[in-house]
């Protein structure tokens, strides 16, 4: 048996090899038809982050190409894809962080050609808190006859929390509208806090106004 393989190897071996290069260019000719390149625009997702920090602003979305089965990649989904940058090793201040193929998830038979921008800037502030006043809201005007005597608010300040350069620029925050049209007998109302458009928390998101009114006649 061992000299039947031994006759083999040594007989032909230019047919053989002949035979195995072609076998190779074939299978690299039939893998490779039918495949394509597509670029999505993916969104930039971060992971890691210390609770201490914040990413203020940085990039939105990098564009990817991806190489793979034509088939296949009009199958892929935008939901299908990730680039994540990992932040476990970040400081507050702006950082720049270069992008490759690790960065990126993918499906499986799908390879990743080119990300842009290779390098993004991402910008990172400390979290910090500060206690604020609450402003009262009122719209509208009591019954004829009456008038507000006073505005009681529990709790009379509230616990902001944000980035710090967000937080810095806020003195007070408001409660939501409170309307006391007609109104002739003393009024309660637990109203929202309003921040706004700012990123920032609040604690607590409620607070008790207590509305006192008078007889003007």
């Amino acid at each position: 048996m061992k000299s039947s393989y031994r006759k083999f190897f040594k007989t032909n071996r230019l047919l053989k090899l002949t035979s195995l290069v072609l076998a190779a260019v074939l299978w690299f000719f039939i893998v490779s038809q039918g495949r394509s390149v597509i670029v999505m625009d993916v969104p930039v997702g971060f992971k890691n982050l210390p609770d201490s920090l914040e990413v203020l602003d940085g990039i939105q979305t990098v564009s990817i190409s991806i190489e793979g089965q034509e088939r296949l990649l009009k199958k892929l989904r935008r939901e299908d894809i990730a680039v994540v940058i990992d932040l476990s090793n970040v400081k507050k201040g702006s950082m720049f962080f270069p992008l490759t193929a690790d960065n990126v998830t993918l499906p499986n038979m799908h390879t990743v050609t080119d990300i842009s921008p290779q390098t993004v800037k991402i910008r990172i502030e400390e979290k910090v808190t500060k206690r604020v006043p609450v402003r009262t809201v009122i719209v509208g005007s009591p019954a004829p006859g009456f008038a507000i005597k006073g505005i009681e608010v529990v709790p009379v300040t509230i616990t902001i929390k944000g980035t710090e350069s967000v937080v810095a620029k806020i003195y007070s925050v408001k409660t939501e509208p409170i309307d006391v049209t007609g109104i002739a007998d003393n009024f309660q109302y637990r109203a929202f806090v309003d921040i706004g458009k700012n990123s920032i928390k609040v604690d607590p998101t409620e607070v008790e106004v207590t509305i006192a009114v008078r007889a003007i006649r």
